[in-house]
């Protein structure tokens, strides 16, 4: 953890458009991630059993990946021009059954009113509640998640789907009740697939990866906000960044810069590096890497859980 410094961040906060280079890193992005999928969809059909659970929890950590993918389409900084977003983000959130377009009304709203209330981010772990082993692990095996998708399809294709969470404008409402409908084709297309006899394909390729792909997207996501000050809207103590390996930055596409993102929300995420030692210099949460963060979450854990534990009996002591 860093200690804040009094003087004020000069680059963090300032905005910046897509460029034209920016645009091509995203490109590059994309292609790797296809070929990696590709590859890992190779091992994951081999006959051999270690090589395709390996593939297969590749799948998973690609599937991850490519919804903090569409995570930067969502903010716009991925192409200089609005429309590619949304045409490239709601293929990228398929595998983990993300709406894109849903994804992006409930995300910018997590921006404007994190520190507040009102913040309700769209994957829901509640980074505000005392930390506990239970809490934790409901979080890691959030698969209800999967079960409220299908109460959304259901809900879009008898006209019943409606935003809970304030108002929207109805073009924003018919793209995510579109998004679900084809999410619903999408699921019809792979039950026909199970039932024709390729069941095991399906598992191999979706399902079981699917499964690795909850748990491992709930890491990606936990260090952004957990124990940091949730009472005050300053980027600079509600957020955590880490600093991490190129191996961390490329599979969570920039999401450990957390406090850098906040600052700039639609600053490409390939230029997010460059802003890091300010938030090293200024911002309160700052860790050099996951190993770090996650000792720390456990000790947090392990205190929580130790202060709810009962007192033990003493035998003929009254209760």
């Amino acid at each position: 953890m860093s200690a804040p410094s009094p003087a004020q961040p000069r680059l963090l906060f300032q905005k910046a458009r897509v460029a034209r280079r920016d645009e091509t890193v995203f490109i590059a992005k994309l292609l790797v991630a296809l070929g990696l999928v590709g590859f890992a969809g190779y091992l994951a059909l081999a006959p051999s059993l270690p090589v395709a659970l390996a593939g297969t929890l590749l799948l998973g950590a690609l599937y991850t990946h490519m919804v903090e993918l569409q995570h930067q389409c969502l903010h716009h900084s991925a192409f200089r021009a609005a429309k590619p977003h949304r045409l490239v983000g709601v293929p990228l959130g398929i595998p983990l059954l993300v709406s894109y377009s849903h994804y992006r009304v409930r995300h910018l709203q997590h921006h404007r009113y994190l520190g507040t209330p009102q913040d309700l981010e769209f994957f829901g772990f509640d980074t505000r509640k005392p930390l506990t082993w239970g809490l934790l692990v409901r979080g890691l095996l959030d698969y209800p998640r999967l079960l409220a998708v299908l109460k959304d399809i259901g809900q879009s294709y008898t006209g019943r789907w409606t935003y809970d969470l304030g108002q929207i404008a109805e073009r924003r409402r018919r793209d995510i009740i579109a998004e679900y409908r084809l999410l619903g084709v999408i699921l019809a297309g792979a039950a026909a697939v199970a039932v024709a006899g390729y069941g095991d394909f399906l598992l191999r390729l979706w399902v079981v990866p699917l499964l690795f792909a909850v748990p491992m997207h709930f890491l990606v996501e936990l260090p952004e906000h957990l124990l940091c000050d949730s009472e005050t809207t300053d980027v600079l103590h509600n957020t955590r960044s880490i600093r991490g390996s190129w191996l961390t930055t490329w599979f969570t596409n920039g999401n450990n810069l957390h406090i850098e993102h906040h600052a700039a929300m639609t600053v490409p995420i390939n230029r997010l590096p460059e802003r890091h030692d300010e938030a090293r210099r200024h911002a309160t949460h700052v860790e050099r890497s996951y190993v770090d963060f996650f000792r720390k979450t456990a000790a947090a854990a392990r205190h929580n859980n130790l202060r709810k534990a009962p007192e033990p009996h003493t035998p003929g002591s009254w209760r």
